[in-house]
C-alpha cells in the first residue's frame, strides 16, 4: 500500500516527508490511539503531556543515548540484561565528536553541563544583550533599508549565530568562518541522511577553532569567556580534558543556533500574517515575552526528543523492557488537551505557559533556554522599532490568498526553509 494510502497513524515519522514537514495531524492520529502508542517501526510514540513530563524526569529508567542521532539509529549492542547501564558506558567512545552533551546521562551529563552554567549568570546575559541589541539593529535597518528580507538566511541565522559567539567569546576575526558554515550546514535529524556527513564535517570545522582557543587559554589565561571556559573545574574540582570543554562549548554554538533561529521565524510568520496581533505587540512590547512562550507552546523548534529505556519500567499504561526506543513528543505535549483547553488556539497571555516542553523538562532542559528567550525578544523589539508594517512577500501568497510556507524536513527541527518578507519603515 502506498505511504499516503495508509492510515494516518501507520505511517512511517521518519522517512514520511508530509510527517517531517507538518507533524500535527500525525500526532493527534496517535493520540486518538492514547497517550503511549507503539508504532509499527517499534519506537514507541509518547504524545500525552504527563506521560512526557514523566519520561524526561526519570533517568533512573530512561537513558539519553543516542539521543542526538534518534531512535532510527541501531543501537551499538545487543540487551543482555534487565539494566543497560554498563552496555551503554561501555559503548560510549569519549573520543568520539558525536558523543555531545545531549546524549550524556547522570554524573557525566551534570559535568559537562556545569561548564557551561557561568554562561547563563544574569551579568552575563545582560552584557551581551547590548551586543544583540546593537547588532540586531544594524541587521534590521539593513533590511528595511531594501523593503525586504528573507528572514531565515540573511537575519536569523547570523544573528543567533553572533551572538552564541559573542557570549562564548569567539574572537571577532573567527565569527565570520562560524557563520558560514553553519549556515550552509543542514538542519538536525534531517530526512536526507546523506547529510549526515555534512553536519559531521560542521562539528569537526568548529572543533579545531575551540581547540586551539582551549589550549591557548590554559597556557596564558586571558579577561575573557574563553579563559573562564578553558580553565573550568567539574564540581568536584577537577579539571576536564580539554576535549570535553571543546566538545560543551562546539554543543551549545551548534545546538542554540539553530533552535534560536527557527524559533524567530515560527514568531514572525504569526506576526506577519495576524496584523490585529502585529498591532497588540507594537502597542504594549511587554506583550512580546508571553507571545513568544506561547509559540513555543504552539509550534516550538523542537519537535521531538529521544530516550533509551534501560530498566524495565511503565510509561502510562504501557510497560517498556530495555532497548525499547521512545519518542518524546515535546510538540505533542504542548498540545495535549488534557493539559491545555483548547489546545489548538493560539492564546496570548495562556496561564501557567511557561510549564510548556519546548525546551524540555528536567537534568537536560535546554541550558540555552534563557539566551533564546532574550535574543529574540530583543530582535522583535527592533523589527518593531524600525517598521511601521511586517508583512509576508508575495512569494509566499497565491492569488486566492492561500499562504505558502517551507518547512525544513527535520524529524527533530521544526523550522521554516525561507520567510521573505516585506517591511515597511517607520
Amino acid at each position: 500500500m502506498a505511504t499516503a494510502e495508509l492510515p494516518l497513524a501507520e505511517r512511517d515519522y521518519f522517512s514520511d516527508h508530509s510527517l517531517l514537514i507538518d507533524p500535527y495531524a500525525y500526532f493527534e492520529a496517535l493520540r486518538a490511539e492514547g497517550p503511549v502508542h507503539r508504532a509499527p517501526n517499534g519506537v514507541i510514540f509518547v504524545t500525552g503531556f504527563q506521560e512526557c513530563v514523566d519520561v524526561l524526569l526519570d533517568s533512573d529508567h530512561f537513558s539519553s543515548f543516542q539521543t542526538q542521532l534518534g531512535p532510527m539509529t541501531p543501537l551499538p549492542f545487543t540487551p543482555e540484561s534487565d539494566d543497560l547501564t554498563a552496555q551503554i558506558a561501555a559503548a560510549r567512545d569519549p573520543n568520539a565528536m558525536s558523543e555531545l552533551m545531549v546524549g550524556y546521562d547522570g554524573e557525566q551529563h551534570a559535568n559537562a553541563r556545569s561548564l557551561l552554567n557561568r554562561l547563563f549568570v544574569p551579568s552575563r546575559l545582560r552584557a551581551n544583550e547590548e551586543y544583540m541589541w546593537n547588532f540586531a539593529g544594524e541587521l534590521v535597518d539593513d533590511a528595511v533599508t531594501r523593503g525586504g528580507c528573507e528572514l531565515i538566511g540573511e537575519i536569523a541565522t547570523p544573528y543567533v549565530t553572533l551572538v552564541i559567539a559573542d557570549l562564548l567569546g569567539v574572537p571577532e576575526e573567527d565569527r565570520e568562518a562560524f557563520r558560514k558554515v553553519i549556515d550552509e550546514g543542514p538542519p538536525p535529524g534531517s530526512l536526507d541522511m546523506g547529510e549526515q556527513p555534512r553536519e559531521s564535517q560542521v562539528l569537526m570545522f568548529m572543533a579545531q577553532f575551540f581547540m586551539r582557543y582551549v589550549h591557548e587559554r590554559r597556557s596564558q589565561p586571558r579577561d575573557d569567556v574563553l579563559s573562564e571556559l578553558a580553565n573550568g573545574a567539574y564540581p568536584d574540582g577537577s579539571q576536564p580534558d580539554a576535549l570535553e570543554v571543546v566538545k560543551s562549548a562546539m554543543f551549545l554554538f551548534a545546538a542554540g543556533q539553530d533552535t534560536s533561529a527557527k524559533l524567530l521565524g515560527n514568531a514572525m510568520q504569526r506576526v506577519a500574517r495576524d496584523k490585529a496581533l502585529q498591532a497588540r505587540l507594537r502597542a504594549d512590547p511587554k506583550a512580546i515575552a508571553p507571545f513568544l512562550e506561547e509559540v513555543l507552546r504552539l509550534e516550538g523548534s523542537t519537535k521531538a526528543t529521544f530516550r533509551l529505556v534501560k530498566r524495565p519500567a511503565r510509561i502510562g499504561g504501557m510497560a517498556v523492557k530495555p532497548g525499547d526506543r521512545i519518542f518524546v513528543g515535546l510538540a505533542a505535549a504542548n498540545r495535549d488537551p488534557l493539559r491545555w483547553q483548547d489546545p489548538e488556539a493560539f492564546e496570548l497571555g495562556r496561564k501557567r505557559i511557561q510549564e510548556h516542553l519546548a525546551f524540555g523538562r528536567g537534568a537536560h532542559t535546554c541550558l540555552g533556554a534563557p539566551l533564546a528567550r532574550v535574543e529574540v525578544r530583543v530582535i522583535f523589539e527592533r523589527f518593531f522599532e524600525k517598521t511601521a508594517d511586517i508583512a509576508l512577500a508575495e512569494e509566499h501568497l497565491s492569488p486566492d490568498g492561500a499562504v505558502s510556507l517551507d518547512y525544513e524536513p527535520s524529524f527533530i527541527i521544526r523550522g521554516l526553509a525561507e520567510l521573505n518578507l516585506k517591511l515597511t519603515p517607520a
